[in-house]
């Protein structure tokens, strides 16, 4: 992995952050994104692990500002060859009143910054003769729950993309792939137990196992680590032959 750059959004906490320091540990350098300033985080990378590390901080929603950062980024450290589409935003509610402006914003940021973004390494990507393109859906790429019509349609829409673009990458170097995880334990959903308990009077423990993985046979959370080292895997050279897939790690939930 050593002379690799990787690209991963929302990448300043949780499961991007875990992908970005996995991918540092294997020597590549890597861009990290974020919505705010996080500056520090480039640095404590190149500190620990010796790589090249840049951090841009946009807001996907704006996809002329993105790119412009990006290619400052990319002039410092090398053309983007490991591309993690990882960030993303949540809105519960129900259909009927389910606020126009979130609907945009989740589909803005969930799917279609994972198209523009896509298009924008893939011509660098085949001049090289190689690249990988991760998405990271979720489970609900693949199922649906109550309440999260616009999650739902954008991991959905991520996981129809990513065949489509493993299929027009075909014998060009480049594989594209989604990775599904059910609940992973982030500070995001370390808030969303909290809250939850003192909305239902309910321990923490109680939360984990009848609200978060209730539709989930194995109570266990996915790690960040599981996520990481399947990123990592698809982007060996062995793994040029995997494209256009969909890996569910979901602890059981779609195999009902």
């Amino acid at each position: 992995m050593k002379n690799r750059v990787a690209f991963i959004t929302g990448s300043s906490s949780g499961i991007g952050l875990g992908i970005a320091r996995h991918f540092a540990k294997s020597q590549t350098d890597v861009i990290l994104h974020g919505i705010e300033k996080d500056f520090g985080l480039a640095s404590a990378l190149k500190k620990e692990f010796g790589v090249q590390a840049e951090y841009i901080q946009t807001d996907l929603q704006n996809r002329e500002q993105t790119l412009s950062a990006l290619t400052a980024a990319t002039k410092k450290i090398g053309s983007v060859d490991i591309l993690v589409n990882n960030a993303g935003i949540q809105f519960v509610s129900p259909v009927e009143e389910f606020p126009i402006e979130k609907w945009q914003a989740i589909l803005d940021i969930n799917l279609s910054s994972v198209f523009y973004l896509s298009q924008a390494v893939w011509g660098p990507m085949k001049a090289k003769g190689y690249g990988r393109i991760i998405n990271i859906s979720s489970v609900h790429g693949i199922r649906a729950s109550e309440f999260k019509s616009a999650y739902v349609a954008a991991k959905h829409g991520v996981c129809g993309l990513t065949k489509v673009l493993g299929l027009e990458a075909a014998n060009t170097g480049i594989t594209a792939n989604a990775i599904c995880p059910g609940y992973v334990q982030t500070p995001l959903v370390d808030k969303q137990i909290a809250d939850q308990a003192k909305a239902h009077g309910l321990s923490e423990a109680e939360v984990i196992e009848k609200v978060l993985l209730k539709k989930q046979p194995v109570k266990k959370f996915i790690s960040i680590e599981a996520i990481a080292e399947l990123s990592l895997f698809l982007c060996q050279p062995y793994s040029d032959a995997i494209t256009g897939s969909a890996f569910i790690l979901d602890g059981g939930w779609s195999s009902q």
